[in-house]
């Protein structure tokens, strides 16, 4: 993930999870440890289609959906895989065999998260360190478990927000990641009203 995505997901986080949408661009160069003109290059589009507002003393989400939707359309999902392999185990199985230092991603996240599942899914996803998998699952084709690169700032959150829950499934190419999406929106939806 590029460091200007750190941004976008603290700002969501921040809008979603903890109903906060002021912050100013020094506190999130300090969070994020990222420099301040890269908050400020970050924030740049975000103010050109009005979802951010930059005031003097600190910047106001307006409309965390454009802010959502922007990072999911510049969101290389497929980059960020590190791992992928073959587990020849139902789904549930292999979310059990998973270390404890993971993060799960996506269609697992979603079950563990929000205590539903919109529809059958045969692929997990995880955050992790790639060497840690790779002692537990030898490398095979035709891969149902994808290891994603965790970043240094995903254990602040101790488990993966809405906002990368949303964009992961945006780019997520199986026909079910739409159903995932579309309850997820609907669960965002309420949150922001």
């Amino acid at each position: 993930m590029k460091k200007i995505e750190f941004v976008y997901r603290e700002l969501l986080y921040q809008a979603i999870e903890k109903k906060n949408r002021r912050n100013t661009q020094l506190e999130l160069s300090r969070i994020l440890d990222i420099s301040l003109s890269t908050v400020n290059f970050a924030l740049g589009p975000l103010v050109r289609m009005n979802a951010v507002k930059i005031n003097p003393r600190n910047l106001e989400v307006i409309d965390p959906k454009k802010i959502l939707y922007y990072w999911a359309s510049i969101r290389n999902l497929e980059k960020d895989i590190v791992y992928k392999t073959r587990v020849n185990e139902p789904v549930n199985k292999i979310e059990s065999e998973m270390p404890p230092d993971i993060i799960f991603g996506a269609y697992s996240a979603y079950k563990f998260k929000l205590n539903d599942v919109p529809a059958d899914y045969s692929e997990v996803y995880i955050y992790a360190d790639e060497d840690i998998i790779k002692k537990r699952f030898e490398e095979k084709k035709i891969p149902n478990l994808f290891v994603l690169k965790k970043d240094i700032l995903m254990d602040r959150y101790k488990e993966i927000t809405y906002a990368q829950l949303f964009v992961d499934f945006w780019n997520i190419k199986e026909w079910y990641a739409r159903d995932f999406l579309k309850a997820l929106e609907e669960k965002i939806n309420g949150i922001l009203e």
